[in-house]
């Protein structure tokens, strides 16, 4: 028996999502639909359907999915049986790097997913994971399941307002009690290619400065050096080269790397800072 929890705008995605959950689920279910057109952040909404759930196994899931796997519920039943299990997901990743990322990480992402745009005209299978369960820390929002005990551990935090970030944090701070996991025995398909934007960027910056970055015990030099410059680059894309914007990336530069790679970072923003009204000038023009 499964609560499905939909914060939910977007009439016609709800209603073939719902249609199609009746068709494939295979137990008994409940659907709590929390209409949230912009009103509240998504871990106010998330949190509100929990409150209201019946069944002990909770799954939030956006509403511009639908299932391909038949009697899905007893998979995902069975999945949240082993009292260690955290979060079960469909993407996600087992590396957590110093500098600010989504929970996708070059050559770390483990997922099973269909992913389409939103006319439903270019469907693409990412699946790279052959274990029915893979062990990750973090995990993509777009289909998150838990148990109602484990929920009570975590919460959604409602201080994360708006639509990103909400899946990061609380599949973070779940690794460091119990062991999320992608899952390869459900696909669903995903009507949309995801974003970047500034609110996003923001969201995984509040998000990784409240939680740190103790995740991973071995760090890998080489990955930490690039996930820092690709947080840089975006960093400063968005709100260009000064000396505020420098010592914020520094809040996150990986000292636990090899010196040689540390002294690589420290050129790249020397670079930048030395050439920052050059940059600056060129970002306006832009």
């Amino acid at each position: 028996m499964i609560s499905i929890i939909i914060s939910s705008y977007q009439p016609t995605f709800f209603a073939a999502l719902e249609k199609n959950i009746a068709e494939t689920i295979g137990v008994p279910y409940e659907i709590l639909q929390i209409y949230n057109p912009g009103t509240m952040g998504i871990c106010e909404a998330y949190n509100m359907g929990a409150q209201q759930a019946k069944y002990d196994n909770l799954l939030f899931i956006h509403e511009d999915i639908l299932f391909h796997t038949h009697n899905w519920g007893e998979k995902l039943i069975s999945h949240l049986q082993d009292p260690e299990t955290g979060i079960i997901g469909v993407a996600g990743s087992d590396y957590v790097p110093v500098a600010p990322s989504g929970w996708y990480v070059k050559g770390h992402n483990f997922m099973h997913i269909l992913q389409n745009n939103k006319k439903g005209d270019n469907c693409c299978l990412f699946n790279s994971t052959s274990q029915t369960k893979h062990k990750v820390i973090a995990l993509d929002g777009v289909f998150l399941a838990m148990s109602k005990q484990k929920l009570s551990n975590l919460s959604f935090n409602e201080a994360i307002k708006g639509y990103h970030g909400y899946d990061l944090d609380i599949s973070l701070r779940s690794s460091l009690k119990f062991t999320n996991y992608v899952i390869s025995d459900i696909l669903v398909e995903h009507f949309s290619p995801g974003t970047d934007e500034k609110t996003w960027f923001d969201a995984i910056v509040k998000v990784r400065r409240n939680l740190g970055s103790q995740f991973n015990y071995i760090r890998d030099s080489k990955l930490e050096q690039e996930m820092f410059y690709i947080f840089m680059s975006q960093y400063i894309g968005y709100y260009g080269v000064s000396c505020r914007t420098i010592i914020t990336t520094l809040e996150f530069f990986p000292v636990r790397i090899k010196l040689k790679d540390q002294i690589a970072i420290a050129k790249k923003l020397m670079y930048y800072y030395i050439y920052r009204n050059s940059y600056n000038l060129k970002k306006t023009h832009e």
